[in-house]
């Protein structure tokens, strides 16, 4: 069921869809001019908008497919991707990416495509899976490029799906790519179809991820992020030799054609202001919509962070880079109420001596943390309750229950300079009346998106209940943070003690960072700063300091 809002709703949430009034959105989001990046046309903010959460591929696949399957001939699909595969199931037998993303353009819906030209597949890249996706729907009669307009060892992170149909508009963006893995849910068993990954996470690694759902005039903000990187410049060629391996399995082509005209913004939907933000590098060839880059992710966390008194909830894959580690530091220090809750995956996506310099990179990280909170920080990673680790793939931040991110960037170097990201910040025009009712105590109170974003993912860590029966001591957040440290030192004793009775409810552990041998710490410092977390700035970015 689609929700629409009218004029007198709007009226009774205090809201329009043109410049809100709502004085927290000055506080909490960037203006224009701090955006960074004059060329593009991405608009402030929108008002007007119904975001909801999918926490979870098993959530996000079904409503993908639904939102596509209801398309139909002369609507439109737009979608860039990291990783495709062309077999990952959305929603059972014979709804593959493949198929069901093939069948929209075979019924005269009109697809268009960026997908990563990925590094090769010898770099554990997804070079041939996503050829091959390309190539599938090309047969199908969509129109997909393999996209290489990256920095030198960068990549294309962005994740988005813009379906407009006669029927509505929607926009998917968040962590959760079109692949294989991701098809797991709140039990974590894992995706029967998985990719390779270390062997510490079991033949199906278990995954936590996290996408939204957009509805409103905030769909023309992603939709543009797709047309500015599509009309933007002529697709890099990539070496001759890649060229010719690229025309041989017919992988894609190396021009775009034109898009249809711009729709009409949809119409208003619900009480979320949303604010667009992104990542580009700044490249010898330069991309027209943002000549020196954009990082206006990198800049929205920290105008967020100034504001931050109570409780920052970060989920994040990496979490490793000293710039970023440095910034939260600053903010616990700034801040002596201030709590930091961290949630990371156990072990790395990589294996032996490659792990090390994320590993480290994490180490130092922590070691900031400590030292900056002390008793105010803590760091978790998470496991099924069979025992076995959860890869925490997600990028989402709560600010105090009042401002919340979610999207394809992690809090690193990389993700904030270098590759292309995409995510959305979400104010909601909806208070919520539990106590504490501002506990940030700046008056922009807590906001029904950002608390019940936070709350649904800790009722799933901590075992709780879905319905939200038992969140009395999860609403505040000195209260909060001492039962999520209750929960996970109780799993931790019981796995200190034998494993002796029933195991503790709850799925967080303290995170334990590996240390990494002295010997492998130099050459683990430079392979981090240059290929695991490199600087996307221009030299005069990095010579003045700017970020």
């Amino acid at each position: 069921m689609t929700f629409r809002a009218g004029p007198a709703t709007l009226r009774q949430w205090g809201m329009t869809t043109d410049l809100p009034h709502d004085p927290a959105t000055a506080r909490w989001f960037l203006p224009v001019a701090e955006r960074g990046n004059p060329a593009t046309r991405l608009r402030a903010w929108t008002t007007g908008n119904l975001v909801t959460p999918l926490v979870h591929g098993r959530t996000y696949f079904p409503r993908l497919r639904e939102a596509v399957d209801a398309l139909v001939e002369g609507d439109e699909l737009y979608l860039t991707a990291f990783r495709g595969d062309a077999d990952a199931v959305l929603d059972g037998p014979g709804h593959t990416v493949a198929e069901v993303l093939g069948r929209a353009a075979q019924r005269g819906v009109r697809v268009w495509g960026l997908l990563w030209r990925s590094q090769p597949g010898a770099l554990d890249q997804s070079e041939f899976e996503n050829a091959a996706l390309a190539r599938a729907l090309q047969d199908a009669g969509a129109e997909v490029v393999l996209d290489a307009r990256t920095r030198r060892g960068g990549s294309h992170h962005q994740k988005l799906v813009v379906c407009r149909g006669r029927d509505g508009d929607t926009a998917f963006l968040g962590g959760i790519d079109l692949a294989r893995s991701r098809g797991d849910d709140a039990d974590h068993a894992g995706d029967p179809r998985a990719q390779r990954f270390p062997e510490a996470y079991g033949p199906t690694p278990p995954w936590h991820d996290v996408q939204v759902e957009v509805r409103g005039p905030a769909v023309s903000c992603v939709e543009l992020t797709f047309r500015e990187r599509w009309d933007g410049s002529p697709l890099d060629l990539p070496s001759p030799f890649r060229m010719l391996v690229d025309r041989v399995r017919h992988a894609g082509t190396f021009t775009t054609g034109d898009l249809p005209p711009v729709r009409p913004d949809p119409p208003a939907a619900g009480p979320h202001a949303v604010q667009v933000l992104r990542t580009y590098p700044a490249r010898w060839r330069r991309y027209p919509f943002a000549p020196l880059g954009e990082r206006s992710i990198a800049r929205a966390y920290r105008r967020s962070l100034r504001s931050a008194r109570a409780l920052v909830y970060v989920e994040d894959q990496y979490l490793w880079a000293p710039g970023v580690a440095k910034l939260l530091a600053r903010a616990l220090r700034r801040q002596p109420g201030l709590r930091l809750v961290v949630v990371v995956p156990r072990f790395p996506d990589k294996e032996g001596r490659a792990a090390l310099p994320s590993l480290l990179g994490r180490e130092r990280a922590i070691e900031l943390y400590r030292a900056a909170g002390r008793d105010r920080f803590a760091v978790y990673d998470v496991e099924n309750p069979r025992g076995e680790p959860v890869y925490v793939h997600s990028k989402v931040v709560v600010v105090d229950d009042t401002w919340a991110m979610v999207g394809s960037d992690n809090m690193n170097r990389r993700s904030w300079t270098h590759d292309s990201e995409l995510s959305c910040a979400v104010l909601d025009a909806t208070r919520d009346p539990r106590e504490p009712v501002d506990p940030g105590g700046l008056g922009d109170g807590a906001r029904a998106f950002a608390r019940d974003l936070r709350l649904e993912l800790w009722r799933e860590h901590l075992d709780r209940d879905p319905g939200g029966a038992q969140d009395d001591d999860l609403v505040d957040p000195e209260a909060a943070f001492a039962a999520m440290a209750a929960s996970a030192q109780a799993l931790q004793a019981w796995y200190d003690g034998g494993q002796v009775g029933p195991r503790p409810p709850g799925r967080l552990r303290p995170h334990v960072p590996g240390r990494v041998p002295r010997r492998h710490r130099p050459w683990a410092v430079v392979v981090s700063r240059l290929a695991y977390d490199p600087d996307g700035r221009a030299v005069r970015d990095r010579l003045r300091r700017r970020h």
